[in-house]
């Protein structure tokens, strides 16, 4: 039998999270036609051969919420005092140019590619055309979607439209992007958060991904401040005001998640929201999520590096933040240290991940008929043997450095560190030139 790509004699995480040595997967088309043990006398023919000795095969990492407009911020936001968005993140934004917001989407689609993201999901930028024109460049997969504010006394005129403007503009994207690049791009709507967007824009909004089949993104309790101006203005909390507004349902992605009261979890559970944290940006500037309560009641949850302003777009990295600060706050005064154990982390990272895209039978495993989104780890390092558990070993010593090769839509992106489809070193450079302008622009 003949296959596209024939990765050989690796080890695999499975669909029940466990290790499994020896394996070979082939891939035809887009998605993985079979996997077997290598010592079987299966005969399949491939101009494409992936040495798998020493390498663990894993699903590609989801990102599910991220800003690829603010990767010129990185290290501006960190040690700074409050408010942030207003002194830093407003400026910034609302003076980038299409080609800043280009090559910042070039440099956030390098930076997870080399560490094993292989899809994402945007929250809303400016000129997002030019990030899904990158997207499809880079062969990455991911969801993308405009920034949607119509309110808020610190948002400059220049970051607000109109409610019919905001749907016109939607509507655009989403007809000049939608499904492009060979299915990789999806174009959602994005609800900034409640307190710059109005009932009537998001019940718009509702609307209108309803009509088009399309999915939205929005922050939603990532801090108290949120839930205290929906308290005085609408007299509900952010997540039933939302509910009124017809926004929450099965298509609904909600980054951070922190200020959640137990009635919060119910009534996104009963309408089947998507949950994502942001580990590192929340335990630094929100609080503990109740991740364990979330997990408990059944919700699907997934994780994001809210962008690069202040961490490295790594998974590994934020899964031992939030491995370690949920044992910290909700294990330790209890004697449980077990409250969020390492299958749960690797189910987030991925499938968690999966169903938020919407995307949960296709992605997320590593299994016959799956789309082809892989990524293969180098574990022949000391950091990694001996070990008496890899999964263990995996959560709490892995780096998005590790990763050797990427596999998206069945198409090799990344071989022994190389990115295939980016220029890396042109990147990095005009990145430099176009931080600085930014900086200069922005006043900053």
């Amino acid at each position: 039998m003949k296959c596209d790509i024939l990765i050989h004699g690796c080890k695999i995480l499975d669909t029940n999270y466990r290790i499994k040595d020896n394996i070979s997967v082939a891939i035809q088309g887009n998605t993985i036609l079979s996997i077997f043990d290598s010592n079987q006398d299966i005969d399949f023919e491939s101009e494409k051969i992936i040495d798998g000795k020493g390498k663990l095969l894993l699903p590609g990492f989801v990102d599910g919420h991220t800003h690829v407009c603010q990767q010129l911020l990185r290290g501006r936001t960190t040690d700074e005092y409050p408010m942030i968005w207003t002194r830093f993140l407003v400026p910034f934004e609302s003076n980038l140019s299409p080609t800043d917001v280009r090559v910042s989407t070039q440099l956030a689609c390098l930076e997870m590619i080399k560490a094993g993201i292989t899809s994402f999901a945007d929250s809303g930028g400016v000129f997002m055309e030019e990030a899904a024109n990158v997207v499809i460049e880079s062969g990455i997969r991911a969801a993308i979607c405009r920034s949607t504010m119509d309110i808020g006394s610190n948002i400059p005129d220049s970051m607000k439209e109109s409610v019919q403007d905001h749907m016109r503009h939607n509507q655009e994207l989403h007809k000049a992007f939608q499904g492009a690049g060979e299915g990789r791009l999806d174009i959602w709507f994005g609800l900034r958060q409640v307190m710059t967007c109005s009932p009537e824009l998001i019940r718009e909004t509702a609307e209108q991904a309803k009509s088009l089949n399309t999915r939205i993104h929005a922050h939603l309790c990532e801090h108290k401040d949120e839930v205290s101006f929906c308290l005085q203005n609408y007299k509900k909390r952010p997540a039933a005001f939302l509910d009124d507004c017809g926004a929450l349902g099965s298509n609904l992605l909600t980054a951070h998640n922190v200020t959640l009261s137990e009635g919060d979890i119910t009534l996104l559970k009963e309408r089947d929201v998507k949950i994502i944290h942001c580990p590192q940006a929340n335990l630094s500037n929100h609080g503990f999520p109740k991740t364990p309560r979330i997990v408990e009641a059944g919700l699907s949850v997934g994780i994001g590096n809210d962008g690069a302003s202040s961490v490295a777009l790594d998974m590994f990295e934020q899964l031992r933040v939030l491995k370690n600060g949920v044992i910290a706050f909700w294990g330790l005064p209890v004697f449980d240290p077990v409250v969020l154990p390492t299958e749960t982390l690797l189910k987030m990272s991925s499938q968690g991940g999966a169903a938020a895209l919407g995307k949960e039978d296709k992605l997320g495993a590593i299994a016959p008929g799956m789309l082809a989104d892989i990524i293969l780890i180098d574990i022949n390092q000391p950091h990694f043997r001996p070990s008496q558990n890899l999964a263990h070993t995996l959560i709490a010593c892995g780096s998005g450095r590790d990763v050797t090769d990427v596999i998206i839509n069945g198409k090799l992106i990344m071989e022994a560190r190389n990115v295939l489809t980016l220029d890396e070193e042109k990147i990095l450079s005009e990145a430099e030139t176009h931080m600085h302008d930014i900086i200069k622009r922005a006043n900053i």
